[in-house]
Order: C-alpha cells, then structure tokens, then sequence
C-alpha cells in the first residue's frame, strides 16, 4: 500500500517467510551452509533451534532454495503433535508412499523400500520437522529408529528437526540419549543485535527497491530495537506498521514518533539501554550517524538479484529525511 509513496517495488516486510528478503548475519550464513553441508555429505541427522521469530522457517526455506530441486524429496512436517502412527503415515504419504501400508511394521519396510530406490536413483531423501519442541518421546524415538535407515555409504534419510530452545533441553534429557548421540550438526540462532537490527532493515528495504536508504532515520532504527529486542518476525511487523503511518501522514521518513506509534498500537514495549522495558511514549535524545555497513542478503548466496530490473511506481512524495 505504501510502496509507490516510498519508491519501492514491493513489499519490504512480509511477515511470510521469503527467501528473496533474506538478511544473512554471520549466524545465519554458518547454519545455512552447515545444513546445506549436512544434507550434501549425508550426516544423517541435524537440528536447528532458535527463539519464536528468529527465522528458523526462513532459513529452512533457502535452505531449500539451495538444494537441487530434481534431487532431493522432501517430506515436510507442519504439525509435530501426532501419535507415531500419525507421524510415520503422514511422512510416507509426504514422501509419495501411496497407498501405504496400515501396520506398522509393513510401513516402515515401504519406506525403507522407497528410500532405497531413491538413494540408488541419485535423490536424496529429507525430512523436515518444524516446531520439533513439540514432538513426544514416543514419536523421537520412532525419529531415532528412522536414522538407522542406511546403506554402507551414508544415511538414506536426512533429518532435520527446527524448534524453539525448548527442543535442546528435550533432547539433553537422559531419556533421550541414544537420540542426542545421532545428531551430527546443532545450529542456534539467537536474536540479533543493535548493529545487525538496523543492518536487516537497510538490507529488506535495499531489496525491496529503495536506493535512499534514508526511510528510516538512524533514531527510528534505534527504537525498533529497543521495541524488538532483535527478533525478525517483531522488526517486520513494527516497521512494516510505522511504514504505514508514515504514509498515512505523508512523511518521507519514519522517525521515532511514528515508531512510537506503532508500537502502541501493537501493544509493545521499548527497552532502554539496559534491556529493561519502559513506557511506550517516553522521548529519549539519540546521537550519531547511520552505519553505512550493508546487511548480506540471500541474493549472495544464491544468485544476483537486481531490485532495480524492476519498473518502479511513480510515488506521491519521495523518501527523504525530514528537516527539523
């Protein structure tokens, strides 16, 4: 809605993760490439945990923006509160073993059958888990039993549960030992700093079209990291709602106020240096200029992605700083 007014050609801060918008902090760029080595060499079993918004999706998805598509099946996992009946049926219905088998045990010979004759056509075959934290002992244990699925060569199904903090505690129970001793790799992403906030910004809207970078004044930044904390699904909604208002008033550039703004509305709370929330609505005086630094966007890893081979709106008022 406010893309022709901001010149840009599409939406900056969708909350759907978007491969296209990715912002790779270091953090990112060591667990994608580590996942993407994992499934590459056959490690067999791997887990990527991080707090609620901090892209674990979205690295899932470029992950699979990476792998070759005519190589690699995926069975993909949405809703982990299944029984292990429910789990293993809908991972071989994912998988295309159709009509799979009632029993149990007939079902896991089909699925051995079926990774067999993928692995000798040259596909590798993987399993995604998304919100893992949830899974029962019973099912990681069906989980557990699925990695010993293999040929001399390397495990002929790879796994990959992604879930909250809650999921790294699940698997350092004693209970659960024999299932810790499988995983291979272990990535955590945790929330991003000041610097890599203001960074993630500049970067989505760089990608989204803007060629300004002034939308966001180096004060604004600095509130929607104190209003976020570093989580990206909070800096998405934040500023794609003071975006909205900064339209709404016809400013060229948000500024704290308007950060201020949205965040009331969204019922968030600010953190002051110290990392303590304050009262939405306290003026704070910020010094210093924008860092220059570009954040790294998936385009870097993947392939080169021009935002300006795309025709621009004519917008109703250019991005510019706002004079005092």
């Amino acid at each position: 809605m406010y893309n022709a007014f901001f010149r840009l050609a599409r939406c900056p801060f969708e909350i759907s993760p978007d491969p296209s918008l990715f912002y790779a902090t270091a953090q990112h760029q060591e667990a994608l490439a580590g996942l993407y080595y994992g499934i590459r060499t056959g490690k067999g079993f791997m887990v990527l945990t991080g707090e609620v918004g901090t892209g674990k999706t979205l690295v899932v998805r470029c992950l699979q923006e990476l792998l070759d598509k005519n190589r690699v099946a995926y069975a993909y996992v949405f809703n982990p509160r299944l029984s292990s009946q429910q789990f293993l049926s809908y991972v071989a219905e994912d998988l295309g073993l159709s009509p799979h088998p009632a029993a149990k045990s007939d079902l896991l010979i089909g699925l051995s059958r079926l990774l067999i004759e993928r692995h000798r056509q040259g596909v590798t075959t993987v399993m995604v888990v998304e919100e893992a934290q949830h899974l029962t002992p019973i099912v990681l244990e069906e989980i557990r039993l699925l990695t010993n699925l293999e040929t001399t060569r390397g495990k002929l199904l790879q796994i990959l549960l992604a879930g909250q903090p809650e999921l790294e505690a699940k698997l350092d129970s004693p209970a659960l030992r024999q299932l810790k001793q499988r995983v291979t790799l272990r990535f955590r992403l945790r929330l991003l700093t000041e610097q890599e906030t203001s960074d993630y910004v500049r970067c989505r809207l760089r990608l989204a079209g803007d060629k300004s970078g002034q939308i966001f004044s180096p004060a604004a930044l600095e509130w929607v990291y104190r209003y976020s904390q570093g989580t990206p699904r909070l800096i998405n909604t934040l500023c794609d709602n003071a975006m909205m208002s900064a339209f709404a008033l016809r400013k060229g550039q948000v500024t704290p106020e308007l950060v201020d703004e949205a965040a009331l509305d969204l019922g968030m709370k600010r953190a002051n240096s110290n990392g303590r929330s304050v009262a939405s609505g306290v003026r704070w005086q910020v010094g210093g200029d924008a860092h220059e630094e570009e954040g790294v966007g998936f385009a870097a890893v993947l392939e080169a992605r021009d935002p300006g081979a795309h025709g621009y709106p004519e917008p109703d008022s250019p991005a510019k700083e706002d004079s005092k």
